[in-house]
């Protein structure tokens, strides 16, 4: 069977940059496996071809990073990973692939943006967690806040244009039901201009959570999140920086609605618990009506019991919906039926976009670069280039 040499540094330094031990990549590669593969058989200077091919299957960073001769240094901006130790998550190896992309996507379009001689300065302010996040929210929305959009997939878009106009990027990923390692992860801010966000089933759950991790951009603190605190428990448990972040995303999306809240008689069975009215306001703000619970038990306009008591009656919805889609599914697959949704597509910043069209435009990438960036087929081009 062939085998290849191999820098074994090269392997030791994602070893470092995933936070594992070899134990930990030989649990990872024997899963499933009949016959162990060992120690020598994995980091050996040789290598069997099929066994570095399942250690790319985790990495993903193709063979030829590992036969490379250059050593490579732990370097603080190669990854969050190398700048900070400690997340508000238990992080799996499946968002640790995620963040360790982004951070090669946020290199990479750095060095396209400096190429494309596009200017990438910060336009928004910096703030720390002594600063009022009411009164910053107040000043943020005066430059970012679109309009208000009962269109919650377009009302998400319209935030991250208007971030790209600041030039601050998003990245949207997916994660299909099929992944074997999952991303227990909602969001994260990557220092200095990027915020990646993962798909949600709900885009205003998908909203609070850019505009949370909007808040640490504008404290500068980076973070990755597993909870973005929308439950009163889950927040109740975050630290300054976390709540900080959390009250700036419910003051930015509700903004003059909030003195509605901060008046209403506490909520109680006698008046029905305000159902009508905070349905009305989450359909005025595209804040979720648990969010807005949330916020009334923060502010102790409902008892915790008669939270608990809302917060089980929503739950339980969540789960009739969910089985009820199920049984929809299970029923298209009995009788044969295709389902008609399309593959989904992460939304797409005009800050990226724009960049990567001018590289394009100027020479500076080919086409199939410019295809595999936007997910676009060759013969769209031009559609992108309008």
């Amino acid at each position: 069977m062939s085998t290849t040499s191999i820098n074994i540094n090269r392997l030791n330094h994602l070893l470092k940059l995933y936070k594992l031990s070899k134990k930990d990549l030989l649990a990872n590669l024997n899963q499933g496996r009949k016959k162990a593969l060992s120690e020598s058989e994995v980091f050996g200077n040789q290598i069997k071809i099929s066994i570095l091919k399942k250690v790319d299957e985790l990495f993903k960073k193709g063979l030829g990073y590992y036969i490379d001769p250059k050593d490579l240094k732990e370097s603080k901006e190669e990854s969050i990973f190398f700048r900070k130790d400690k997340f508000n998550a238990e992080l799996s190896f499946g968002a640790k692939q995620i963040v360790t992309h982004f951070e090669e996507e946020k290199i990479g379009f750095s060095a396209l943006s400096k190429l494309a001689d596009f200017k990438n300065e910060r336009t928004l302010p910096f703030y720390t967690v002594k600063s009022n996040a009411k009164k910053v929210a107040e000043e943020i929305r005066k430059q970012i806040y679109p309009g208000f959009n009962k269109d919650r997939k377009g009302f998400l878009k319209s935030i991250i244009t208007k971030l790209a106009d600041n030039n601050v990027l998003v990245f949207e990923f997916i994660e299909t039901w099929n992944k074997k390692e999952k991303a227990n992860i909602n969001g994260f801010y990557l220092s200095p201009n990027v915020i990646v966000l993962k798909r949600q089933k709900s885009y205003r759950r998908e909203t609070f959570t850019l505009v949370h991790e909007l808040g640490h951009y504008l404290l500068n603190v980076e973070e990755i999140d597993e909870k973005i605190g929308d439950d009163y428990s889950a927040y109740e448990s975050l630290d300054k920086i976390e709540k900080w972040c959390n009250d700036f995303a419910y003051y930015f999306l509700i903004g003059e609605m909030d003195n509605i809240i901060a008046s209403i008689d506490k909520a109680s069975a006698k008046n029905d618990y305000h159902h009508e009215l905070i349905k009305d306001i989450s359909e005025q703000t595209n804040l979720s009506e648990y969010a807005l619970y949330t916020r009334l038990r923060i502010n102790d306009k409902i008892s915790y019991n008669d939270y608990q008591s809302v917060k089980t009656e929503f739950e339980n919805k969540y789960r009739e919906n969910e089985e009820k889609l199920r049984k929809e599914r299970e029923k298209e697959k009995q009788e044969g039926r295709a389902s008609q949704a399309r593959a989904a597509k992460p939304i797409l910043s005009p800050l990226y976009v724009n960049t990567v069209q001018s590289a394009f435009i100027v020479g500076i990438i080919g086409e199939s670069e410019f295809c595999r960036r936007l997910n676009v087929k060759p013969e769209k081009i031009d559609k992108y280039l309008k």
